[in-house]
């Protein structure tokens, strides 16, 4: 009987503790979100494994495919520069702004303001990105017309990237030279603009813009910004 009495007791201690873990483990799923929870979703779509480290520029930019570049030149700032509005007869373009020399191994294109993810992407980050190209025609009104295949990075794609929020209604593109331009955001993004990395075929010139600079089909010259460093959202 006593031995009896022994085991009962013994099944209700084993029970009650059964019931005491679970709750704890009730409680704790409820205090906060798990390591999975907590881990960012990759704006490619692909599930993000459980506690890694978040995404870094290149993965954002480039995504799961490799990315294979070609080697650039980079080029150099000719000896001979034309004045404001002038003719550069090496390219065919017009030249306008303060050129920069800008060294390409610690260059960065910032965007920051209204967005999720403040990014800092390379050159070569931006050029592992989907591949928009253009032959719109650069107005200056009363100065020059100019027209020249390019090529670069989505605008679009960039921001998106960012995490742009819904909040957010205007963009300012901002060069090294320190020049800037301001545009509403849905006319910014819904003209196709990109930020060119080539001219037709080739590394941008230093003259107009090398490495990045901004072109906007349906907007005049003024929108184009060379040298572009840094996007701000607002």
């Amino acid at each position: 009987m006593a031995r009896r009495f022994e085991a009962f007791t013994a099944s209700l201690a084993a029970a009650f503790l059964v019931a005491m873990l679970a709750a704890c483990a009730a409680v704790s799923s409820r205090d906060g979100p798990t390591a999975a929870a907590l881990v960012a979703p990759d704006p490619s779509g692909t599930p993000a494994p459980v506690a890694q480290p978040a995404a870094s520029p290149s993965a954002l930019a480039a995504g799961t495919k490799t990315c294979v570049l070609p080697s650039v030149i980079v080029p150099t700032m000719p000896a001979e520069k034309p004045g404001y509005a002038q003719l550069d007869s090496a390219t065919g373009l017009h030249v306008t702004g303060r050129a920069r020399v800008i060294d390409l191994a610690t260059y960065r294109l910032n965007v920051s303001g209204e967005g999720e993810r403040p990014l800092s992407l390379s050159y070569d980050e931006l050029r592992c990105m989907p591949r928009v190209s253009a032959s719109p025609r650069l107005v200056c009104p009363g100065f020059f017309e100019d027209q020249a295949a390019w090529a670069g990075s989505s605008l679009a794609h960039i921001l998106d990237l960012a995490g742009v929020r819904e909040e957010a209604t205007t963009i300012r593109l901002v060069g090294a030279d320190r020049y800037e331009a301001t545009l509403p955001l849905e006319q910014a993004l819904s003209t196709e603009g990109f930020l060119a990395y080539e001219w037709e075929g080739e590394p941008l010139p230093v003259l107009h813009g090398f490495p990045v600079r901004a072109v906007f089909p349906t907007f005049e010259g003024n929108k184009w910004v060379k040298w572009v460093v840094r996007i701000e959202v607002t």
